[in-house]
């Protein structure tokens, strides 16, 4: 593939093979503003351009990262507008990591419980089942 080739105007089909997005998440990002409407060839066609892909790469890494939707579309507000700071962006993780700690607590306590749950089953051949007990009691679980 030449050069010439990689800055050529892109089909949403082409965009989707480069950045390995799924066709419709392409559609779903642009929904909601987190891509720009493409330009249009003459019969209409979407064409992507080298910065559609940078940007549905940018996307995609903040997906990666667990970032939201929401915190995609103020980063790249940030961006956009060039008028950051470090500082913000810093802020901003800080808030997310925060969060990712909050959920790794959150899965610690869910392990937990499954593992008292599950250490209560005998794995037996039988019909009850403290594993389905547990799951039809109305309690709140608790550490």
């Amino acid at each position: 593939m030449d050069f010439k080739s990689l800055n050529a105007p892109l089909s949403r089909g082409e965009l989707a093979k480069r950045s390995g997005c799924n066709l419709e998440t392409i559609r779903f990002y642009e929904k909601i503003g987190l891509l720009h409407p493409p330009a249009r060839s003459p019969g209409g066609h979407r064409r992507y351009s080298m910065d559609d892909q940078r940007r549905l790469r940018f996307i995609r890494r903040g997906r990666e990262l667990g970032l939201s939707i929401d915190e995609i579309r103020s980063l790249l507000s940030l961006s956009d507008s060039k008028t950051y700071t470090c500082g913000e962006i810093h802020d901003l993780t800080l808030e997310h990591i925060s969060t990712i700690r909050k959920k790794i607590a959150d899965l610690a306590r869910l392990e937990h419980t499954l593992v008292n749950i599950s250490e209560q089953c005998s794995g037996d051949a039988v019909p009850d089942c403290p594993v389905i007990d547990a799951l039809w009691t109305e309690t709140e679980w608790k550490d």
